[in-house]
């Protein structure tokens, strides 16, 4: 199953936001606490304990009664470098004091009638403190569908694309004191669509979005200054308190036991870090990941032997049965 998600961001307000593939329109409605009132996205200056109703207006397009199904997510960065406002397999950061989703409540579902129009209602406490920076995340619409239970099975065995719409939500807090601070974590070897990859995982562990963001990494047996993998990016977008495994492409090569290190330069809003860290890479989990990556030839070296092996005996039981029979006649 294929998710696309329509994310509203810097559209003007009001303004609606249209996709062939789906069955609705949405339409934010921009409160007054609204910081830039020309983004279609909630943008908002929020006090201690702020009770609000965000408002969308949704707009059903066909002639059949259809069903929207809101969910509520924190913002994540996923491995490319780009900022999720939907849901994502992505785990919060530790540095994460408060999630959107339980600063936002809303309806579990919404009917829209056909050729008809309906008001969702996201019901926003902000947290009981002040804080730092931003917090951010988004509401995803996504239709609800209806199958016959005989579909169902069939249905599962089908590759489908699912369309939803995502706005973002921004809650502003105070940004006097705060300075970008990025750590680097663990480094670990993985795979990333079926192909092996090192993973090194960025954190960003301040309340900001960290923007035009580059890193370049390399890859060296430890003590040696040879380059044996790197990786170099640039445009990339942290979200507030977020993490993510920026992922060094072995292509097609081996991943082979032993103790390395990373060389890695992150720049973002006029800072730089750079950091060098040992690893170590398991024997064990470098023959798993090499086993299941595509892009490897494969060893058959022992399935020829074994076949040529098992030819061999039963060309020497013919034989023997060609001779007994032979010695009988």
């Amino acid at each position: 199953m294929i998710v696309f998600l329509f994310t509203i961001i810097d559209v003007s307000q009001m303004k609606q936001v249209k996709a062939s593939e789906l069955n609705f329109s949405v339409t934010t409605v921009i409160p007054r606490n609204q910081i830039d009132q020309s983004k279609s996205y909630f943008d908002l200056k929020v006090k201690p304990s702020q009770k609000q109703t965000l408002q969308i207006l949704l707009r059903n397009d066909t002639n059949r009664q259809i069903v929207i199904e809101p969910q509520v997510h924190t913002a994540t960065t996923n491995v490319n470098g780009v900022v999720e406002y939907g849901k994502t397999e992505e785990k919060k950061d530790a540095t994460l004091k408060y999630k959107m989703e339980d600063l936002v409540k809303t309806n579990k579902d919404v009917t829209i009638p056909a050729k008809g129009k309906k008001i969702l209602s996201l019901h926003l406490t902000a947290p009981e403190k002040r804080f730092d920076g931003w917090l951010a995340g988004g509401v995803t619409l996504q239709e609800k569908e209806k199958e016959p239970k005989e579909n169902q099975k069939e249905a599962s065995l089908s590759i489908e694309n699912k369309y939803s719409y995502v706005v973002a939500i921004l809650l502003n807090g105070n940004r006097t004191k705060i300075a970008p601070k990025l750590q680097l974590n663990k480094i670990e070897p993985s795979q990333l669509n079926a192909r092996n990859v090192i993973q090194a995982e960025i954190q960003n562990v301040m309340p900001m979005y960290m923007n035009k963001m580059s890193v370049k990494a390399k890859i060296m047996e430890k003590g040696s200054r040879e380059v044996l993998y790197q990786a170099d990016k640039k445009d990339m977008q942290m979200a507030p308190n977020s993490h993510f495994r920026f992922p060094v492409p072995l292509n097609g090569q081996k991943l082979k036991a032993g103790t390395y290190t990373l060389d890695m330069t992150a720049q973002s809003m006029n800072k730089s870090w750079h950091w060098t860290k040992d690893f170590t890479i398991d024997a064990e989990i470098a023959k798993e990941l090499n086993q299941k990556d595509v892009t490897i030839d494969k060893d058959y070296t022992w399935m020829y032997v074994l076949l040529g092996i098992g030819l061999l005996m039963i060309a020497l039981g013919l034989l023997l049965i060609f001779i007994r029979k032979k010695e009988k006649a």
